[in-house]
């Protein structure tokens, strides 16, 4: 066990989708718990992320990278890599929204929606495993949805996409276990975040009803989520691969 509680004192962490939201979050509570951060994202924000990570004493690395890019995938794991060594820690948090009826879809809004949801998850896992494997060291942690691991109106295909992460999850988590890699998924209910906030404005009865279906009358704020990640990605968290923990304030329908 870690003399103190959920440290991560000497571990490296990357984190997709790591500049707004949830990924923000968790770059900082990471670090915050010791970890040097790598913060991977499609946009130069993820430079913003990155000097707040390095202002709480910590070292940190901004890489550029489309999740649906193959190529730019393996390419930012070697730039971190390079600078760090290896990659201690994977935090899958990269995700798009998709909120419409099935029956007026377009497919190329289901190809982005799986891409970037669910591919981009594995294709970031096949990128860091060999490392891990080598050294029989590593915590994964996919970020789903509970739209993935309940059903909700609306979200079919975003759904699928979700549901895809955590049957990976739970799928890899057997093949790794030899390794001693923990593989788990964290599947957010209603967090309060930019991609929450674009669905209240753009269909506002609808997300009046999905948040009706909350116990604790409130939506998650994304520190929340991100503390249940830093638990999963400890050595307190050892014994526990293979799990989804939902962190959504008590949601059973949708």
């Amino acid at each position: 066990m870690c003399s103190a509680p959920f440290s991560l004192e000497g571990k490296v962490a990357l984190i997709t989708g790591g500049s707004r939201g949830i990924g923000k979050e968790t770059a900082l509570t990471l670090a915050g718990a010791g970890a040097d951060v790598v913060v991977a994202d499609i946009t130069s924000e993820a430079e913003d992320v990155a000097g707040e990570v390095r202002a709480m004493g910590r070292k940190a690395l901004a890489v550029i990278v489309d999740v649906t890019n193959s190529r730019q995938v393996y390419e930012s794991v070697a730039t971190a890599q390079g600078k760090f060594e290896r990659i201690d820690i994977l935090v899958n948090n990269a995700g798009t929204h998709l909120v419409e009826r099935f029956s007026e879809g377009r497919m190329e809004d289901w190809d982005r929606c799986i891409r970037v949801n669910l591919l981009g998850h594995i294709t970031f896992c096949h990128a860091v495993i060999d490392g891990m494997i080598g050294r029989h060291y590593g915590k994964i942690v996919n970020v789903a949805s509970d739209a993935g691991r309940v059903g909700s109106l609306g979200q079919a295909v975003y759904g699928a996409a979700k549901g895809g992460i955590i049957a990976f999850t739970r799928n890899l988590a057997v093949e790794l276990a030899r390794y001693k890699i923990n593989v788990n998924c964290v599947s957010p209910g209603l967090i309060d975040t930019d991609m929450w906030n674009s669905t209240r404005h753009d269909k506002p009865n609808l997300a009046h009803a999905y948040e009706s279906t909350v116990l604790w009358k409130r939506l998650g704020e994304p520190e929340e989520v991100a503390a249940a990640i830093r638990f999963l990605v400890s050595d307190e968290a050892e014994y526990i691969t293979g799990q989804t923990l939902s962190v959504n304030g008590g949601v059973f329908i949708a």
